[in-house]
């Protein structure tokens, strides 16, 4: 069963459509919009473990120039 969450993600002034494009091209990612309040952009992610959403998280989208602050909210079906 995957794992799915969200990522909410602060950008430095400006780039929030830039990073929202950049993450749209990493395998896993469902969808990545630029929003407006607290934070620039929300992702939608699914994985196929904790560890390999963790792995795409810090290895993958963290390092895209101009994000400043992620939080990730993992989706739980109660």
């Amino acid at each position: 069963m995957p794992v799915s969450a969200y990522v909410l993600i602060q950008t430095d002034v400006g780039r929030a459509a830039d990073v929202a494009r950049q993450i749209t091209g990493i395998e896993g990612v469902v969808s990545a919009e630029d929003v407006t309040g607290p934070y620039d952009v929300i992702v939608r992610a699914e994985s196929r473990s904790v560890n390999a959403l963790g792995r795409m998280v810090v290895g993958q989208i963290q390092r895209i120039e101009g994000i400043t602050r992620t939080v990730t909210c993992p989706v739980v079906n109660l």
